[in-house]
Order: C-alpha cells, then sequence, then structure tokens
C-alpha cells in the first residue's frame, strides 16, 4: 500500500488547502504527513508552514495541484449553473402541474424576487458584452 501513495496530500479548504508531504520510509513503516505549506487559490499564493523551505519538487507538485484545482473549480461552478437551469425547468413544471395554492403561496415571492435578480444581472452583463464586443 505505502508504495502507491503520492508524495503530497491536499486537504481541501475552501479557499485552497493544508498541503503535507506524506512520507512511509521510516523505521515504524507508518504513514507520516508533514504539513509544508498553506495554498490559497484565489490569491494564487503558497506559503510554507512554520519555518519550512519549499524546495522546486514542492513547488511544482502545489503549482500542478492549483492549476488542477482551479480547472475542476471552473467545471463545477459551469455544472451547478446548468443544474440550475434544470431546476427553474422542473420548478415550471410543477408549479404547472402540480403545485397547490398553498404551496405556490409559500414560493412565488421567493421565486419572482431572485428570478427578477438574475435576470437584472444577466441583461446588464449581456448589455456590457455587447457594448464592448460592438
Amino acid at each position: 500500500m505505502a508504495g502507491d501513495l503520492p508524495d503530497y496530500y491536499f486537504r481541501v479548504r475552501e479557499n485552497g488547502a493544508f498541503v503535507f508531504r506524506v512520507d512511509t520510509e521510516n523505521r515504524q513503516r507508518r504513514i507520516d504527513m508533514d504539513q509544508i505549506a498553506v495554498v490559497n487559490i484565489r490569491k494564487g499564493e503558497i506559503k510554507p508552514h512554520g519555518d519550512r523551505d519549499l524546495n522546486e519538487a514542492d513547488l511544482a507538485a502545489i503549482r500542478e495541484w492549483m492549476a488542477e484545482r482551479q480547472a475542476i473549480l471552473e467545471h463545477r461552478d459551469i455544472d451547478d449553473i446548468l443544474r440550475a437551469v434544470d431546476y427553474l425547468n422542473t420548478t415550471a413544471h410543477w408549479a404547472q402541474s402540480r403545485a397547490t395554492d398553498e404551496q405556490l403561496e409559500q414560493v412565488t415571492d421567493a421565486l419572482l424576487l431572485a428570478m427578477h435578480d438574475l435576470r437584472t444581472v444577466l441583461v446588464r452583463k449581456k448589455a456590457d458584452r455587447l457594448t464592448r464586443d460592438g
């Protein structure tokens, strides 16, 4: 098992990760994880943990992880939005075909305000793009 482990482990957190160097080459044949850095994806920062010095292999592995993680997060953002479009369609079908008056009373104002807000943002952003590109 120890031979299959990666050299680094990234404990994901909201803005990035804690980076650990994985060590299996010790007398007890245990898995040791030594925290070496903290990564902030949004700011693009890599901060050594404590008095650690990061070598080029550490930095290369961390930068590679950051690029892969950023791609995953961007993909998830789009997937979440496309899923929201599906939810809107399902909600429209529910409202038209199955919702009771009481259920509609519970959700109508919140839905109308959220959709109005979304529409306002989308129209403004579309106008900005057309003005900029036109």
